[in-house]
C-alpha cells in the first residue's frame, strides 16, 4: 500500500514517524495530513532514500535542487559533484533533468548515490528518444511516453514531474492569449509541440488512469507540472496559467481518490504583489495540496543574479503557503550550473525558505535565530560559525579581514557597539 492508503487506514508507517520526528510534530499529525493530501512522502520503495523529508502544510518549508546534463555538457561525473555538494550544502531532494548523453546512465547513478529523494521528468527522456531515433519530437508515441514514465518508477524516482495539464483545450486558450515568452515550460513546450502536430490528445492527460497506476505500484509522488506557467512577469496570472491550475486540482484530487500522492508545481515568474494571491489561489482550487514553486523570480532584469531574484519570490511564496521551493542558481538563462553555482544556489534558496518559517510559526525556525543572536551578543565566533547557515563563507571572510582584537570584527574593532554595551550595564548595575 501507499503511504496515502496506509494514513487513510490509520496507520502510522515508519516514514510517517521519521518526518514527525525531523519536523518536532506528532506522527498521528503527519498521518492526518498525509490522509487529507496536504503532506506528501516521497519515498519509492526501489530508492529508499536514507534522508527522508515531509513536504505539506504544518512542516518546514523543504528546498529543491535541478541537476542534469545537457546536450552541450553531458558528463555524469560532473553532475554527480553537484548532488554532492547540493546535499552536502542542505537540499532536502535533488532532480535530474538531463538532457543529453547517457540519460538513463546519469539517472542510475544519481540513484545510487543520492541519499536524499530524487525526481525527474520523464517526458525528457521519451523526447530526445524519439528525436535520435526519428529526427522529431512529433515521431513520439504514447507508448513512448508511457513507457518513460514507467521506467523512471520502476529505476526508483521518488516523485517525477508530469504535465498532464497541457491538454488540447489549454492549447486553444493559450492561443487567445498574448504573451511576450510564449511556453518556458520544456516539458509544456514539447507537449504543445506534440499535440498540435500529430492533432492528439496528451497521453499524460488521456491515460491518466494508467499513470496513476504506474505511480500506485511503486508510490512514486506525481509532482503535476505546470506547462503553461508563465516565463516573464507580463505573463503572470493570466487566464492560460489559471485555466491549467484548476484542471491540475481536479487531477489532484483523482490521483488521491486512487492513493497517490500528488502535489502541484507553481508559476517561475510573478510579480511581488501577486505571490500571494497565487499562491492563495493554488491551495484553495488544488484543497491544500502541497505547492512546489520555481522561485518565483520577481523581476526578468537581473540575470546573472536570478539566485536572488527568486529567494524573494520564494521567502514571500513560502510564507504565504508554499511547501516546496525549487532552487534558482546565478546561471539561470545564461548557461548550465556550475558547482559552485548549484552550492550557492542551494544555500540562498534555504535562506529564503527559513525566513518564510519563521513567517508561518514553524517549531523551532525563530529559536535557532535566537541562538546565533545569543552567540553574537558573547561574540563567541565559534558558535555562531557553527550556527550560520553556510559556515564555509563566514569562516573565510572573518580569517580575510580578521581584526586586531579578536573578539571583534574588523568592521567596528574597538568600538563595537556590543562590546562598548557589555561595559556600559556593568555601570548601569553600579
Amino acid at each position: 500500500m501507499t503511504q496515502l492508503e496506509q494514513a487513510r487506514k490509520k496507520r502510522i508507517t515508519a516514514q510517517m514517524r521519521r518526518v514527525a520526528r525531523e519536523e518536532g510534530q506528532s506522527p498521528e499529525f503527519v498521518r492526518e495530513k498525509v490522509a487529507q493530501g496536504k503532506i506528501v512522502i516521497p519515498y519509492n520503495k526501489n530508492h529508499r532514500p536514507s534522508k527522508l523529508y515531509g513536504i505539506g502544510e504544518g512542516l518546514s518549508t523543504k528546498v529543491n535542487a535541478n541537476i542534469g546534463t545537457s546536450s552541450d555538457r553531458s558528463k555524469i561525473s560532473e553532475e554527480l559533484k553537484k548532488m554532492k555538494v547540493a546535499v552536502s550544502a542542505g537540499a532536502h531532494a535533488v532532480m535530474d533533468l538531463s538532457t543529453g548523453g547517457n540519460i538513463s546512465g546519469m539517472r542510475g547513478t544519481i540513484l545510487r548515490n543520492c541519499p536524499v529523494p530524487v525526481g525527474t521528468v520523464p517526458i525528457y527522456e521519451a523526447a530526445i528518444k524519439a528525436v535520435k531515433r526519428h529526427g522529431s519530437i512529433a515521431d513520439m508515441s504514447e507508448e513512448d511516453i508511457l513507457g518513460a514514465v514507467e521506467q523512471h518508477a520502476k529505476d526508483g524516482v521518488d516523485f517525477f514531474t508530469l504535465h498532464c495539464g497541457v491538454t488540447s483545450e489549454s492549447i486553444e486558450r493559450f492561443k487567445k492569449e498574448v504573451r511576450i515568452t510564449d511556453i518556458v515550460s520544456r516539458g509544456g513546450a514539447i507537449l504543445v509541440d506534440w499535440i498540435s502536430k500529430n492533432k492528439k490528445e496528451n497521453p499524460l492527460y488521456k491515460y491518466f488512469d494508467h499513470v496513476l497506476d504506474i505511480a500506485k505500484r511503486y508510490d512514486v509522488t506525481i509532482s503535476l507540472g505546470d506547462g503553461m506557467r508563465p516565463g516573464s512577469l507580463a505573463d503572470a496570472t493570466d487566464r492560460t496559467q489559471v485555466q491549467e491550475l484548476i484542471l491540475l486540482g481536479e487531477l489532484a484530487e483523482a490521483a488521491q481518490k486512487k492513493g497517490v500522492q500528488a502535489m502541484i508545481e507553481g508559476p517561475g515568474h510573478v510579480p511581488l504583489d501577486q505571490i500571494q494571491a497565487n499562491v492563495l489561489l493554488q491551495k484553495r482550487t488544488c484543497h491544500g495540496a502541497p505547492f512546489y514553486v520555481l522561485g518565483p523570480l520577481v523581476t526578468d532584469v537581473a540575470p546573472g543574479y536570478d539566485h536572488i531574484t527568486s529567494a524573494i519570490g520564494g521567502a514571500i511564496a513560502a510564507a504565504s503557503g508554499a511547501d516546496f521551493l525549487c532552487y534558482v542558481t546565478r546561471s539561470e538563462h545564461l548557461r548550465l550550473p556550475a558547482i559552485e553555482d548549484v552550492r550557492e544556489g542551494v544555500v540562498v534558496c534555504r535562506i529564503a525558505a527559513h525566513t518564510a518559517d519563521i513567517a508561518k510559526g514553524i517549531k523551532g525556525a525563530a529559536e535557532w535565530d535566537k541562538k546565533i543572536s545569543r552567540a553574537r551578543k558573547r561574540r563567541d565566533w565559534k558558535k555562531q560559525l557553527e550556527l550560520a547557515i553556510d559556515p564555509e563563507r563566514p569562516k573565510k571572510m572573518r580569517r580575510k579581514f580578521k581584526a586586531n582584537i579578536s573578539d571583534v570584527c574588523s568592521m567596528c574593532s574597538q568600538y563595537c557597539s556590543l562590546k562598548i554595551m557589555e561595559s556600559a550595564k556593568k555601570a548601569l548595575k553600579e
